[in-house]
């Protein structure tokens, strides 16, 4: 089958709410998702997002909002991370707000906000959980859906399997769940639809396509690397974060240094270690991304052992989808 002809739509909860053919959210990874891989995946059904601070600032990050929307009439989504260790949370969201994003993914804090101005402006927000606690929290608050992040997940992964959170969830919410942790097959979106997802967040996949604008050592990288080579670190956020196994990430350890353990005990301290730990990180992922560097930290979940080939993003959407298809008429 030619690979540019587009397999049958797939409707679930998500697809409806958000009006997109195809049950898949390319997930917004920091210093990957930009505007062109964010407008090829909607354009080819599924819906592309990208963090708000890929961009170094509010303003740089509205002209990026404002590029997707000249280029694309379908949905997308922007991630914002709402803790108060992003200063920058609330000049984003405002920005998210007036230009109608259609949908904000949230991460890493309290969502109320965020649902509250989104829901004024039109949009859906979906929220990043890795328990039926938080989940049930931001149901509560009025979130549209949740992003289940299981155990798997490149950048901040749950510590449940995907096997057990997906209906575990379903029991106990209303709203739509859309799968996410090492999904890189369209077999294994088919098994996560029938366990009650209604889509799934693929990230790492993407990093492997044409339109994600990295140092083609990361994609050699990811194409090379296997679950087993998956660690996870303290050293970007001060949040558990799964990264690539490299020679400079063994030399620095995962665990925070003693110093820094201690500042994170006192309520007093630990705002500012936070901050800190999260800036610290962040500098040292941007450098690897971007430029070759002895410092590689590279951000990627265990689906690593299931990627072989760097494809256009479009085509993979669709690739996806076909198989998802396939495996769902057709079973093993």
């Amino acid at each position: 089958m030619n690979e540019k002809q587009a397999p049958k739509p797939i409707s679930t909860s998500f697809t409806r709410l958000l009006d997109c053919p195809y049950p898949i959210i390319a997930g917004p990874m920091f210093l990957v998702s930009d505007e062109e891989l964010v407008i090829a995946v909607s354009e080819a059904g599924g819906l592309g997002a990208m963090p708000s601070l890929n961009w170094r600032t509010p303003e740089r990050f509205r002209e990026a909002v404002r590029a997707v929307k000249a280029r694309t009439r379908k949905p997308f989504a922007v991630n914002l991370i709402v803790n108060q260790a992003n200063p920058r949370q609330h000049a984003d969201l405002a920005i998210c707000a007036e230009e109608k994003v259609p949908l904000v993914i949230t991460s890493l804090g309290n969502p109320k906000e965020a649902i509250r101005r989104m829901h004024e402006a039109g949009g859906k927000v979906f929220c990043d959980v890795t328990t039926l606690d938080y989940a049930r929290k931001v149901e509560a608050l009025g979130a549209d859906g949740v992003i289940a992040v299981s155990a798997g997940a490149g950048g901040h992964a749950g510590p449940i399997s995907p096997l057990v959170l997906i209906p575990y969830l379903k029991r106990h919410l209303r709203i739509p769940i859309i799968a996410a942790g090492g999904v890189a097959t369209g077999e294994q979106i088919a098994a996560l639809l029938l366990l009650g997802a209604a889509g799934v967040q693929v990230g790492t996949r993407f990093i492997a396509t044409e339109e994600a604008k990295v140092d083609p050592a990361y994609k050699d990288a990811i194409l090379r690397s296997e679950p087993e080579d998956i660690v996870m670190t303290l050293r970007i956020s001060g949040t558990p974060a799964a990264v690539i196994r490299t020679p400079y990430i063994e030399r620095v350890g995962l665990d925070l240094n003693p110093i820094e353990k201690l500042l994170y005990r006192f309520p007093q301290t630990k705002k500012a270690m936070k901050m800190l730990r999260y800036h610290l990180g962040s500098r040292a992922l941007e450098k690897a991304a971007h430029q070759t560097t002895w410092k590689e930290v590279w951000s990627a979940g265990q689906g690593v052992g299931l990627i072989d080939d760097l494809r256009p993003a479009g085509d993979l959407v669709r690739s996806l989808m076909r198989e998802c298809r396939d495996t769902l008429s057709h079973g093993y």
